[in-house]
């Protein structure tokens, strides 16, 4: 619900732009709110414009409007398919962080709530962020700070993401054009085993695997480890109702990186893919060629 000094500050910012700084282009942005201390009561107009990045606003005061949007040409329908991902920094504090569309403001996260650290994503299409600062005496130890990611709501394996679908998160298995798809465009491929569950009370718990091939990893979620044959290790955050099968059997991994760490996607038999790949490539209907030897 708006406030009626929240209607003031955004109404100000249309009709007092000038007052403000700007940055656009950015993929990440670093300000202070000593620059304009003594006026509290101002509201900066931010833009950022890549796919992930980061805020962090020492000492604030006043508040900031963060406008996220991809660097492609907008639509409706692309923007309708984007959300928006946002992990606090543990040690973020000094504001709340609003949705703001049209002037209406819904509470998003609350300043005693950034030090869990949790990610909480929404639509796009939503509005933007408003970041008020809490007023305080002393604003010295005051740093709000979280990372953002741009997440695209389907496509392969998006279903299994539980920050951006909570609640409602689904095993079904992919469908055939979507793992050939997901091998070609997801932030790491590769097959191999699952070694077990990290023990935990975590919803979505990392389960340790080892890769004899990596056809692509976006980061380095997977590290080389040669000892007793075994080429790549590492972690895949899979949601506890999805279930793993730890053992010999051999699996396709793919699934996307978020926040540094990896959650899995489509993740079929890596016997049933090979029959699946190999089919697809005689057909010449493979979106991209990998090599499977």
């Amino acid at each position: 619900m708006l406030r009626p000094w929240a209607a003031h500050w955004i109404t100000a910012v249309l009709l007092c732009g000038a007052v403000a700084q700007y940055s656009s282009d950015q993929c990440s942005w670093r300000g202070s709110g000593l620059s304009h201390e003594s006026h509290r009561r101002d509201v900066e107009q931010v833009y950022l414009r890549c796919s992930q990045g980061s805020l962090e606003w020492l000492y604030p005061t006043g508040a900031i409007i963060v406008n996220l949007r991809p660097n492609t040409e907008p639509s409706s329908r692309h923007m309708a398919g984007l959300h928006v991902c946002i992990k606090p920094h543990t040690y973020s504090k000094g504001s709340n962080v609003y949705l703001e569309r049209a002037g209406d403001l819904t509470l998003l996260l609350a300043e005693e709530d950034q030090a869990e650290g949790t990610v909480h994503c929404f639509s796009l299409t939503e509005g933007a962020l408003f970041v008020e600062a809490i007023p305080q005496s002393d604003i010295s130890r005051r740093i709000t700070a979280f990372q953002y990611e741009l997440v695209p709501s389907a496509g392969p394996g998006a279903h299994m993401y539980p920050h951006l679908h909570p609640g409602s998160v689904t095993c079904k298995p992919c469908s055939d054009e979507d793992v050939l798809l997901a091998v070609c465009t997801s932030d790491f491929a590769g097959s191999g085993v699952f070694q077990g569950v990290v023990s935990g009370t975590n919803n979505h718990p990392p389960v340790v695997v080892t890769l004899s091939r990596l056809f692509r990893q976006k980061s380095r979620v997977f590290a080389w480890s040669g000892a007793r044959g075994r080429r790549w290790s590492g972690r895949i955050n899979v949601p506890a109702q999805c279930g793993v099968d730890p053992g010999e059997e051999e699996y396709l991994f793919t699934g996307s990186v978020h926040f540094g760490e990896a959650w899995l996607g489509c993740a079929p038999r890596y016997k049933d893919f090979l029959r699946l790949y190999i089919r697809a490539q005689k057909a010449g209907t493979n979106p991209c060629e990998i090599d499977t030897d």
